[in-house]
């Protein structure tokens, strides 16, 4: 994680497919301080990685991203969200099926949830995209982190066939390998 200003940081959560992926993405990010994979967005009191696989606690994988706001703001940290995933793709990205994969955006105040919606906005009116975005966005009301195993998952697995065959091309064509 870049950017070495040590003052008050904020935090976005953010879901678009694997947690796995956009936490890779975040991490390269200048101005990012942490990223930490969790679960949010349904119902199921601190869910399991099994239970939220299984699609019935109404969890998504999300990222919880520590930033400083005055390297990148909120704004810039969902124009990286755009570019990450595909908003388009209802409850998918690429092989990853189901609900807990679904493109969510999960804000903490009304500023996040103004800034969100222009940026949904914004994004679906660009003609970037062929098709129309389906990214939720809703009030967070609690955060769980994934187990410990999920951390920092392509740092230590570099070589584990997800990571090699779906995180290190996103990356590249984000350019940030």
């Amino acid at each position: 994680m870049s950017g070495t200003n040590n003052g008050p940081t904020e935090t976005a959560i953010l879901g678009g497919g694997c947690f796995w992926c956009l936490e890779a993405v975040y991490e390269r990010i200048d101005g990012v301080k942490a990223v930490t994979s969790g679960y949010a967005g349904g119902t199921k009191a601190n869910p399991t990685y099994q239970e939220v696989s299984y699609g019935g606690t109404g969890h998504a994988e999300v990222v919880q991203i520590e930033y400083d706001p005055k390297i990148i703001p909120y704004d810039q940290i969902l124009e990286v969200f755009w570019k990450a995933h595909d908003p388009t793709a209802l409850n998918r990205q690429g092989a990853d099926v189901g609900t807990q994969y679904r493109s969510i955006i999960l804000y903490q105040d009304e500023t996040q949830r103004k800034i969100a919606e222009k940026s949904l906005r914004e994004a679906d009116l660009s003609g970037r995209f062929t098709r129309k975005m389906v990214t939720e966005v809703k009030p967070l009301s609690v955060f769980y982190p994934a187990e410990d195993y999920h951390q920092d998952y392509f740092e230590k697995n570099p070589t584990a066939a997800y990571c090699v065959f779906v995180i290190q091309p996103k990356l590249e064509k984000l350019h940030l390998d």
